[in-house]
């Protein structure tokens, strides 16, 4: 089935056409037509597999069919998202399905003045992406009522769990009007996103895309065992030997990212880092320089795995394994989206193998081990540009990182 055989709105059939939309994934053919007969749905499907429009294509579509009201009148559609930059990228999704339609969508999240986003509410809105802290704010001062929502849209529902904001959502349903569709999305499903996701729908369709495989097969992805002090000269070999391509790199911590940036640029090399202690500002500057290809290299935390698409991501390159195994399946997750091929690299310490063997049951299957030489190892720690490798070095730049975190937090 093809989305032009769909019942929907000519106005969307041409945004969907103009941004290369032909057939449907298992998701949106699944979501899509349960959506448009106004059924709740609860959907469980990993990542890259479409989620957004799988719920963005029938809510525009069912507001577009209303009769045209003032947007005084409030708020028509709820989506609440666990991230900034998820918001972001989920209301570009909304904007570009709408664009041919009077549909309007606005984000609104922490992190940024909220003077400017106001203004936007002020203006009227059918449908608000928003991040749970500012949205409450923005209730508790009269900007947003939610007495006339329609459709509630959880994305990312298991994350939202994971970043405690559990509390946040069951307060939201006491401001939310009970009859109301309620849109479930979750990568992962398990007892106690099952109590909330059944807390919320009502005899919902409960969709579940589920490969045996939980990494996309266009995806391919390995390991190499390399000692975690060497973890980054082999990055910058990684790097060397693949000039021209986009590649995300995943560290654990906020100081690790800062880390490794240090020695990027010691190399020579250009990157960007995103985590949690930058500012909004910074963090959307990184993403567009990445997303535009104007710098190939990004460094990022745990709070770019999920959900975020970036286009043409080559590579991944888990710099450390994830604490948690399935965050294994988001961040390669990348990479390797649609129709696209993509290629995963883990680097595992000795430290670190109880964690492989964790993200290896989680899968249900051996990873690939990328086997090293011991004269091509020794080649990548000799011929590294990074001549800086005494302790009092790396210190200072773990120093510095901490400095600089204090004096934002003063701010």
């Amino acid at each position: 089935m093809k989305f032009e055989d769909y019942h929907i709105a000519p106005e969307i059939k041409r945004s969907l056409e103009k941004a290369g939309f032909k057939r449907p994934t298992d998701i949106q053919f699944k979501a899509i037509p349960a959506i448009m007969k106004g059924e709740d749905v609860l959907a469980i499907a990993q990542t890259g597999t479409g989620k957004t429009a799988a719920f963005a294509i029938p809510v525009v579509d069912l507001l577009s069919r209303q009769k045209p009201s003032s947007r005084a009148e409030g708020i028509k559609c709820l989506v609440m998202v666990p991230t900034r930059e998820l918001a972001i990228q989920i209301t570009e999704v909304f904007e570009r399905i709408a664009q041919y339609t009077s549909i309007k969508a606005i984000s609104v999240f922490g992190g940024v003045e909220q003077a400017p986003q106001i203004a936007q509410l002020e203006r009227g809105v059918d449908i608000l992406i928003s991040t749970p802290g500012r949205m409450f704010d923005l209730v508790s001062q009269g900007h947003i009522k939610l007495n006339r929502i329609e459709i509630l849209i959880l994305d990312e529902a298991d994350h939202m769990l994971d970043l405690g904001f559990i509390k946040d959502i069951q307060d939201l349903i006491k401001f939310l009007p009970k009859n109301r569709q309620t849109l479930f999305f979750s990568a992962t499903i398990n007892e106690k996103i099952k109590k909330l996701a059944y807390s919320l729908v009502r005899n919902a369709i409960r969709i579940q895309i589920s490969p045996q495989n939980p990494v996309a097969r266009n995806i391919t992805h390995s390991v190499a065992f390399i000692g975690m002090d060497d973890k980054r000269f082999f990055l910058e070999r990684v790097i060397k030997e693949n000039p021209d391509k986009k590649i995300l790199v995943f560290v654990r911590t906020k100081v690790r990212a800062e880390r490794v940036f240090k020695a990027l640029e010691r190399m020579e090399i250009e990157a960007v880092t995103i985590h949690g202690d930058k500012e909004q500002k910074d963090r959307l500057e990184a993403m567009a320089s990445f997303r535009k290809g104007e710098v190939k290299i990004l460094i990022a935390t745990d709070v770019s795995a999920r959900g975020i698409d970036i286009a043409n991501v080559d590579y991944v390159v888990n710099y450390d394994l994830p604490e948690q195994a399935e965050n294994y399946v988001h961040r390669v997750g990348r990479t390797g989206r649609g129709v696209q091929k993509g290629i995963a690299v883990s680097f595992c310490s000795p430290e670190e193998k109880p964690v492989l063997d964790e993200i290896q049951e989680y899968l249900g299957q051996p990873i690939d081990i990328l086997k090293i030489s011991t004269t091509d190892y020794s080649e990548t720690l000799d011929f590294t540009a990074d001549t800086t490798d005494d302790l009092k070095s790396l210190m200072k730049e773990v120093e510095e990182f901490e400095s600089r975190k204090k004096k934002h937090k003063k701010r």
